[in-house]
This record gives structure tokens, C-alpha cells and sequence, in this order.
């Protein structure tokens, strides 16, 4: 019977000592921690801290040499993809030029656009592939950098239209990394410790709420300042909804607005003007079926019959050239199969029978050429005596010749493709500069209008880009997306500069009361244990503070 007693009372102490353990486990609501855990392992529980004294790092060596790894990985990513979203408007250039390389058309553009934010949203989730994603967005960047660095001039043009909502986004980060900051300076034991954390992270806070001081964008600008839309000229037409440099295409640009026409043109082997941009047929005719085995052939070098026999429409059918073409009707399927080569003098009777601006690179035909010397002087021909297209719709771009042209052809716009003094411009009666828009500077811009001289920009297909030509004062584009470009009213992200201040100074002030609140929060959190430590009977004094959490967190968890 006594030993029967003894046992109970064993039981009976032994049950109040796990409850009293279990009342004195010490839990951590930490949701940036449990979120880590739960993405990492899958065990979403409640936080427990272990064997880790305040002012102790909670991390073991490899995982702190994991997180700047995963920091780094997320970083580059995030600057890749922007890049590549904002490069947005010359993927039908990368991608042509990747036709040029491997000899057939797939949209690489928008593969590498899909990889790029997968793995984006893989390490935004903090899922397992950090090496692959670093990697990839290195690799990426170095190649772009190398191949196509101009894509860097669009960023830093990106930046003149996103700077104030990339200001909110940095913002916004600092906010949600204040919960972190704060919990790890709040316990560390040590004043350096605690201004190693919190000192950096402090003055890019500081940076970035002063930072607008120092940005410009021409969409903030005063009411009544903007000026008129910049006027919208078909890129070969309205490639997007038919094959390019066709009659059909042009037709498209015209129903749908543009103001003018832009294109390129070849000289047939019998002087015979036609529209082609490609220095062979191979992309844009069926070459292959007809011919197969001249399709590596300069296009300069067949005959106007052999040309006529070629169709320059069922390519834009198969090989879709632009990810986001619009499906087309079954009467626009069948009317584009029927394209053909389109002769410059048609083009430009068609243009002069809508009074539309015509503007086109015209190709020096290669060695051997019948026409190799007297190409200009044939254009002349076709537009001056076989088109009959008024002269003022003319914007002539070659430079070849051009004291000639000017006298043959007076009522001609002189156009430049290149930025040069205005003194130089206006002595050899240039009226219009053709420029890419990675050139594009409002300054410039300013100055060239007070010289009466218009700029026009190519290849403008963005909304985001036109709306910072638009502000900037261009005053027209050269666009794949007439049909899209004409439905806006207004520039995207236009403002003016009180609506700015008004955004900027609300942003700066939420996020210092929320990042006050989040520190006050976790000072409050510690200075209650410490509160409970004392009514327990503890004192602070000599460790033992430290000893007593360290003793709890050492404490085999009670499941309930």
C-alpha cells in the first residue's frame, strides 16, 4: 500500500512538473522565421527557440553563409526580369536576330521572359534552386550585357517613367525588412552589435525617403504643359496584323490612323524598286518551296518576274512573329496568304492617295549590281516621275548624294538618321532627325524644336515608351502597334508635381509610423519578459537573466 502511495505521488509530482515545463516553454510568434521553416521543411509550427542566448546568432555557420547566397540570387534575378520586361519592345528584334543566327523563327524573347519569372517566383518563395537561379540570372545579364547592351539605355529611360512607383516598391521592402531588423537589434546584448544592425539599414532609409530630391521624369510636369501626341508611323506597316511591307499591312496602318508610312527598299537585277528589308528572301517569302536552292541569295539579285512569283504572306501565318498578335479573321487568314513583293511605286501611289508620310532605308545593291552606282538615281526615277506622289510627303533619309537630291527634288524633307549640331543640320536644310528612341533626351529634344526641327523615334511599341516620348516632346514615333498606340488619350503616369509631393511625402510618413510601431513592438515583447523574469522571483543581474531564458529554450517541448 505504501509503495502503491509513493507511486501515485511519483505521478502526480511528475505530472505537475510538465506542467509547469509546458507553462514556462518559452514560444516565439516570429512569422518571418515560421514562414522560412514551413518553405524549407514543410513543418509549419509555432516557432520554438533553442540553446540560443540573447545576443547569440540563431544561425549556424552554412546557413549564414546560405542567406547573402539567397539574398544574392534574389537580387539578380529581380534585376534580370526587370530588364527583360522593360526590353519588352525590341523582343521581335532579339528575336530576328536569333533567326538570322540559327536560320529558323521561334519567339526565344518570350521563352526567356517565362523562365526568367518562374524562377523569379521560385526564389521570391524560397523553394530550393538558389544555385540555378543565380546562375541563370549571371549568365543572362553577361550575355545581354555583351550581345545587346543598348537594352541598358531602355532601363535607364524605364527609370525616367517608373522611378517614383520603384520609390514606393523600395518603400514598401524597408518596411517588411524592419520586422527582421528590429527583432535581432532589439536582443542583441551588445551597443556595437546593435549599430552594426540598425545603423545601414537606417541610412539606406534615409536615402531612399530623400531620393526624390534628386529624380526627374517629364510625366510630372504642370497642368497645360503637355504637348500634342506624337504622330504614329507604321514600322513596314502594321507588322502585328499583316505580313510586313505588304500592301495589306500598309492598308492596316492607314485604316487604323497612322499619319505615316515607313519601309525599306531594294533594287531588283532589272531596276525595279520593291519593298524588302532582309538582305535575303528566306524569312518572308516561300523561297524554299520555289527556289530552295537560292534562298541564301541577295534579294538585290533576282529579277522583278522571278520576285512576282514568290508569296510574301503565308510565313506571317505559320511563324506568328510577334507573341502578342491578335487572332485574325478568317477574311484578314486569306487575304494575307495572297500577299505579294510590293513595288516601291505602288507603295507610294497608295501612300500619296491616303496623304501619308513616307519615310524608308534604301539599300545599296552589292557588287555587281547592274544598279550599284546609279541606285539613287533610280529611286529618284520611280518617286519623281512613275509615283506621283506629292513631294512633301517625302521624308528623305539617305545621306548619300543629298546635295544631288536636294536639287532634283527640293520639296523633299530632308531627313538625318543621326543627333548633330543645329548649326550643321540647318545648313544642309534638315527639317527631321530619325533617331532609336535609346537616344531620347528631352533636353535635345528642346533644342532641336526651337530650330524647327521634329524628331521622330523608332521602334516605339510600349504604351510606357510612347507616353515618355509624348512627354518628352517628340513629335512622332515609328511604331509596330499603330492599332495600339492611337487608343491613348494621355500619357501612363502622368502627374503633376503636387500630385507627386503629395504621394511621396504620405509614403515616407506611413512607413516611419509603421516601421516605429514594428520596433516598439518587439522593445515592448522583450521589456514584458523581462517583466514576467522579475515577478517570478529572477533577477538580471550577473547572466542569470540569460541563464534562466536559456534554461526554458533548453526545455523538451509539450505537445497539447
Amino acid at each position: 500500500m505504501e509503495a502503491s502511495s509513493t507511486s501515485l505521488k511519483r505521478l502526480k509530482f511528475g505530472k505537475l512538473k510538465v506542467v509547469r515545463r509546458h507553462l514556462l516553454q518559452r514560444y516565439e510568434h516570429q512569422p518571418f522565421i515560421s514562414c522560412l521553416a514551413g518553405f524549407y521543411s514543410c513543418r509549419w509550427k509555432r516557432y520554438q527557440r533553442r540553446r540560443t542566448e540573447p545576443g547569440k546568432c540563431c544561425c549556424k555557420t552554412r546557413e549564414c553563409v546560405f542567406f547573402p547566397l539567397l539574398v544574392g540570387a534574389f537580387c539578380f534575378s529581380l534585376v534580370f526580369l526587370y530588364m527583360w520586361g522593360e526590353a519588352k519592345n525590341d523582343y521581335n528584334n532579339f528575336d530576328w536576330y536569333n533567326y538570322g543566327n540559327l536560320g529558323f523563327w521561334f519567339l526565344w524573347s518570350l521563352v526567356l521572359l517565362i523562365v526568367a519569372a518562374i524562377l523569379f517566383m521560385y526564389i521570391t518563395l524560397l523553394l530550393i534552386g538558389t544555385f540555378l537561379v543565380l546562375c541563370f540570372s549571371v549568365t543572362a545579364l553577361f550575355i545581354l550585357s555583351v550581345l545587346w547592351g543598348d537594352q541598358w539605355k531602355t532601363v535607364r529611360l524605364s527609370f525616367q517613367i517608373t522611378a517614383p512607383y520603384l520609390h514606393i516598391g523600395a518603400i514598401t521592402i524597408m518596411v517588411l525588412l524592419s520586422w527582421p531588423v528590429a527583432l535581432h537589434a532589439i536582443r542583441a546584448d551588445k551597443k556595437v552589435i546593435q549599430v552594426i544592425i540598425v545603423g545601414p539599414y537606417l541610412a539606406i532609409l534615409l536615402f531612399l525617403f530623400l531620393i526624390p530630391l534628386g529624380m526627374y521624369s517629364p510625366c510630372i510636369r504642370e497642368m497645360g504643359t503637355l504637348g500634342p501626341k506624337p504622330a504614329l508611323i507604321g514600322h513596314r506597316g502594321a507588322p502585328m496584323l499583316a505580313p510586313e511591307n505588304t500592301e495589306m499591312s500598309f492598308q492596316k496602318t492607314i485604316e487604323h490612323g497612322g499619319d505615316g508610312l515607313e519601309t525599306d527598299v531594294t533594287i531588283s537585277y532589272d531596276g525595279v524598286p520593291f519593298l524588302m528589308h532582309d538582305s535575303t528572301l528566306r524569312r518572308t517569302t516561300n523561297i524554299k518551296e520555289i527556289y530552295p536552292n537560292d534562298t541564301a541569295e541577295n534579294a538585290a539579285l533576282f529579277s522583278w518576274d522571278t520576285l512576282q512569283e514568290l508569296n510574301a504572306g503565308t510565313w506571317f501565318l505559320k511563324d506568328k512573329p510577334f507573341s502578342c498578335m491578335g487572332s485574325l479573321s478568317r477574311a484578314d487568314q486569306t487575304q494575307a496568304m495572297n500577299q505579294s513583293i510590293y513595288k516601291l511605286s505602288n507603295f507610294l501611289r497608295l501612300a500619296d492617295s491616303q496623304n501619308k508620310l513616307v519615310i524608308f532605308d534604301l539599300y545599296r545593291p552589292p557588287e555587281k549590281h547592274p544598279y550599284r552606282n546609279s541606285w539613287i538615281n533610280r529611286t529618284l526615277d520611280v518617286i519623281l516621275n512613275e509615283s506621283g506622289i506629292k513631294p512633301h510627303l517625302v521624308l528623305w533619309l539617305e545621306n548619300d548624294m543629298r546635295s544631288f537630291v536636294q536639287s532634283v527634288a527640293p520639296g523633299f524633307q530632308q531627313t538625318m538618321g543621326s543627333k548633330a549640331p543645329v548649326e550643321d543640320l540647318l545648313m544642309d536644310n534638315i527639317v527631321k532627325l530619325n533617331l532609336p528612341y535609346t537616344e531620347m533626351s528631352s533636353e535635345d529634344i528642346r533644342k532641336y524644336t526651337e530650330a524647327n526641327i521634329t524628331t521622330n523615334f523608332y521602334v516605339v511599341n510600349e504604351p510606357w515608351l510612347f507616353s515618355l516620348a509624348w512627354c518628352s516632346g517628340a513629335h512622332s514615333v515609328t511604331t509596330n502597334t499603330v492599332h495600339m498606340l492611337k487608343n491613348l488619350r494621355q500619357p501612363l503616369f502622368l502627374m503633376t508635381p503636387q500630385q507627386y509631393n503629395i504621394m511621396w511625402i504620405l509614403t515616407d510618413l506611413t512607413s516611419v509610423l509603421l516601421i516605429s510601431l514594428i520596433f516598439a513592438l518587439h522593445w515592448w515583447r522583450e521589456r514584458s519578459f523581462s517583466c514576467c523574469a522579475h515577478d517570478g522571483g529572477l533577477t538580471l543581474e550577473s547572466g542569470t537573466y540569460n541563464k534562466f531564458r536559456t534554461e526554458l529554450s533548453d526545455m523538451p517541448a509539450v505537445m497539447t
